[in-house]
């Protein structure tokens, strides 16, 4: 048969397929883009693939236009692959006259026109998926199979099952056992290579001045066709772009290319520079291969495996913190997220600790604002559709937390903006470890700074209209005294917390007048939050 796209154009080319029959219809989301699935070992007549473009996933939050560029270009492009490799495949597009615009009302219509007796579906990342799929399958009158999606290192349930009555769910605890199942950086098979389990600390290092990190890999997809489709939709997005060189990779083989160019040119100096922020670098030494992971492009296990190789054939040269910073942040961190959602999913995005119901300013869409380091992560956000995670953690998030913005608006606009952001990892950083909503499920305290610690990670207070140093008066940094009423209204909540003891000794230490005035200028800033 081959491929078949469904176009508004070519209305004869809806997702009918010339009265052919199916026996099996198996559905494969834009994240599931994963061609080593066991699904595409061999091919078979009989069976359907489907891939779908749907208003349901471009209209719950206002995403990156970039963001949806690329999720359709890898949708689009992994189709045209199943069907060169001789799979059955349809792709609805957007603008099918005949698309019912969501999942379930689509392959309810594809099943009854086509004659299928049994529908097939991998295991969806995000809960609310998860949930459809399910519900939709208990209405069938058909056969229906589940299959896990054969890429993450655990299952969904493994983080639970290893912190199975226990009180804390220590992400270093769950590290040290992945390390171990799979026998990553070990020297016996036991103990760690270099004699430590982690080397964070020698990987908080400023970019120093007038050191030049390697350019990012781009590349330059023509992704013009699809943003008119997105545009003609009248589908609401953020950001920029331009459409002829989108500059993230789409396929399997532009990712495995990233993949090689970060382990010869950036994983050196990833560990070092890892929490490094600066105004003239947007990429620095991170690898930027979530939005390949988090679409399956690649695997987890390709990614650590590539790095670990290269760096055993260059050990002279790749310090032991590069390469244990780096598998940290693909074996621990993202698994270890994705076990903390499936673990406590629903109730985990509803939660807010702190009560906090602040609308979310203005300039965070459009970044027109006087800090300079707000200024900056947002603008590259927009004009990039990415920030490292420091730039998430401790400037948009840190703000955002200070400020008490509603959780709700701020998980909306984290994912949204971000190419890699779907919900599973998304509201479990942004809410959990960014905004403690969670009351210390993930972190142990609030991930909170004043203006000396951006100082000390970037340049961005070097040029900024606000003084890094002063806590108070109207040319003080909005995050001084921010820093300092957020601890002092929540201390009912936060004061028994042994990590912040410092904090609060420090804030009782302080003249009572020098207290007074900073609560007056935190007082002002919060009031006047859009005209920062």
């Amino acid at each position: 048969m081959g491929i078949q796209f469904s176009t508004g154009e070519q209305s004869e080319l809806t997702f009918l397929t010339m009265g052919k029959k199916y026996k099996v219809l198996r559905l494969v989301l834009g994240d599931q883009l994963n061609i080593q699935h066991s699904w595409f070992k061999k091919s078979a007549p009989d069976t359907l693939h489907v891939l779908m473009e749907v208003k349901t996933e471009t209209d719950y939050v206002w995403h990156h236009i970039q963001k949806a560029c690329a999720f359709f270009a890898a949708m689009e492009n992994f189709a045209e692959l199943l069907n060169n490799k001789g799979f059955e495949t349809i792709y609805l597009r957007l603008d099918d006259p005949k698309n019912k615009q969501n999942f379930s009302d689509n392959l309810n219509d594809l099943i009854d026109k086509l004659g299928i007796r049994e529908f097939h579906y991998q295991l969806p990342d995000e809960y609310r998926l998860d949930q459809e799929l399910s519900n939709f399958c208990k209405r069938l009158s058909i056969a229906y199979s589940v299959f896990d999606t054969e890429h993450f290192y655990t299952s969904r349930t493994e983080l639970g099952d290893l912190f199975a009555g226990k009180k804390e769910l220590l992400m270093e605890s769950f590290y040290r056992a992945m390390r171990s199942k799979h026998h990553i950086l070990l020297d016996d098979g036991q103990n760690p290579l270099g004699g430590k389990w982690n080397f964070d600390e020698a990987n908080r290092k400023k970019l120093p001045k007038n050191h030049k990190p390697n350019p990012p890999l781009l590349f330059n997809n023509d992704v013009s066709k699809l943003y008119k489709r997105i545009r003609d939709a009248a589908i609401k997005t953020i950001g920029t772009i331009d459409p002829k060189h989108l500059l993230w990779p789409i396929n399997r083989e532009q990712s495995l290319k990233l993949l090689r160019y970060f382990c010869e040119n950036c994983l050196p100096l990833f560990g070092t520079f890892q929490d490094a922020m600066h105004t003239s670098e947007w990429s620095l030494y991170h690898s930027r291969l979530s939005f390949s992971l988090n679409t399956k492009l690649i695997s987890p296990v390709e990614v650590v495996n590539a790095a670990v190789k290269y760096w055993k054939e260059n050990r002279k040269s790749i310090a032991m913190n590069q390469i244990e910073g780096f598998i940290r942040q693909i074996l621990g961190w993202r698994e270890y997220m994705r076990g903390i959602y499936w673990m406590k999913m629903p109730t985990f995005e509803k939660m807010n600790f702190f009560e906090h119901d602040r609308k979310l300013p203005k300039w965070y869409w459009t970044g027109e604002t006087d800090m300079n380091c707000l200024k900056h992560s947002i603008n590259q956000s927009l004009e990039y559709a990415y920030a490292h995670h420091i730039q998430r953690l401790m400037i948009t998030g840190n703000f955002a937390l200070l400020a008490g913005i509603n959780p709700d608006e701020v998980d909306f606009w984290y994912l949204g903006i971000y190419i890699d952001a779907i919900q599973w990892v998304e509201i479990t950083n942004t809410r959990g470890m960014s905004q403690y909503a969670d009351g210390g499920i993930i972190g142990s305290k609030p991930y909170t700074a004043t203006a000396n610690y951006i100082h000390k990670m970037s340049n961005y207070c070097d040029s900024c209209k606000y003084e890094r140093t002063e806590k108070t008066g109207e040319d003080s940094c909005p995050f001084n005294s921010l820093y300092w009423d957020f601890h002092d209204r929540n201390r009912t909540k936060l004061g028994k917390n042994h990590r912040l003891s410092m904090v609060y000794r420090i804030w009782d230490k302080m003249d009572p007048d020098l207290r007074s005035e900073v609560l007056r200028r935190a007082d002002f800033v919060l009031k006047n939050l859009n005209d920062l």
